[in-house]
């Protein structure tokens, strides 16, 4: 039963990684979820208060990685507040309208449909923070996933 329980608590740590390119899939949430199931199937024991404080950070770092790479994307090229949402919002809606390629062209095109929109950029001007969106987003995955590894490093370490 014990290889079960690690199929099963590492099949949630993937999972955790396919959200970084599906942000829809909540990556904390697997992570916590690969945790706790550890615990509920071997034990809390090797968990005390600075697991949780390290693990809690990393997540706070995993939340602002997120933001901050795309803001940083974005604005880099020229972009106003207008971009980051349409850049984020595209990046959510991409995937399931183009299935695969929609994690790229979804952010491209809703920077680029923000600025044009909100703030009458011209089309030059929007392509590029478009650009800049992309270059933001694949930051923010590699990013993310480094946070995530040094988690899962950290939990085996301390298991």
């Amino acid at each position: 039963m014990e290889i079960v329980y690690w199929v099963i608590i590492i099949a949630l740590f993937v999972i955790s990684f396919v959200g970084l390119i599906y942000p829809i899939i909540p990556s904390v949430v697997f992570l916590l979820g690969g945790f706790l199931l550890y615990g509920i199937f071997f034990s809390f024991e090797p968990f005390n208060w600075f697991f949780w404080l390290v693990q809690g950070l990393l997540i706070v770092l995993l939340f602002g990685a997120d933001f901050v790479t795309n803001m940083i994307g974005v604005k880099k090229y020229g972009g106003t507040k207008a971009g980051v949402w349409g850049s984020t919002i595209g990046l959510l809606v991409g995937p399931f309208v183009i299935p695969f390629l929609g994690i790229i062209i979804g952010p491209f095109l809703g920077a680029i449909l923000a600025e044009v929109i909100v703030n009458k950029k011209d089309f030059k001007s929007a392509v590029s923070i478009g650009f800049g969106s992309v270059i933001g987003f694949v930051s923010s995955v590699i990013t993310k996933g480094v946070i995530q590894a040094l988690q899962i490093i950290y939990f085996f370490i301390v298991i």
